[in-house]
C-alpha cells in the first residue's frame, strides 16, 4: 500500500465513521448542496478551463445575477473549492480559480454534466412517454 493510498483510505475510514448519508445534520450534505447547486455546477465547470475575473465568469455562465454569482463564489471559497485572488491594482482586479479540492469536485460534476448531455435524447423520449401516459401536452 502506498502512502497516498494509506492516506486516502484513512480519510475515507474517518469520514465513514463521522458522517452518515442519512443524517439530516450531516455537514457533507451542505457541501454537496453547494457543489450541485444550479450556479455551483456551472461555476465549477467553467473554472476547470482557467481562472476567470468576476465579469468574465458572469458572461461565461450567462443568466446569473451579480448577487447570486457573488454568493456562490463566496460559498465555494468558504468550502475550500475556489480561490479568490485580489490584486492590489487600480482598478481592482480579482481572479477566481479552483483549488486542488475544487478541481477534484469540478471533475466529478463535469462527468455528470457530460452524462446528462449524452443521454438527453433518452430523457426527452422518457418525458414524452410520461406526458402522453398522463394526458399532458
Amino acid at each position: 500500500m502506498t502512502v497516498s493510498t494509506e492516506v486516502t483510505g484513512k480519510v475515507a475510514a474517518e469520514a465513514a465513521g463521522k458522517y452518515t448519508v442519512g443524517a439530516v445534520m450531516c455537514p457533507y450534505r451542505l457541501v454537496l448542496e453547494h457543489v450541485t447547486s444550479r450556479w455551483g455546477v456551472l461555476v465549477l465547470i467553467e473554472l476547470l478551463d482557467r481562472p476567470y475575473r468576476f465579469s468574465e465568469l458572469r458572461r461565461a455562465i450567462g443568466t446569473v445575477s451579480e448577487k447570486m454569482l457573488t454568493q456562490t463564489l463566496q460559498t465555494l471559497e468558504r468550502d475550500g473549492l475556489v480561490h479568490r485572488d485580489a490584486k492590489p491594482v487600480i482598478p481592482p482586479r480579482v481572479d477566481y480559480s479552483l483549488t486542488d479540492l475544487g478541481r477534484e469536485a469540478a471533475e466529478q460534476v463535469r462527468g455528470l454534466a457530460l452524462w446528462a448531455e449524452a443521454r438527453m435524447g433518452e430523457v426527452e423520449k422518457a418525458r414524452e412517454m410520461y406526458d402522453a401516459a398522463k394526458g399532458r401536452g
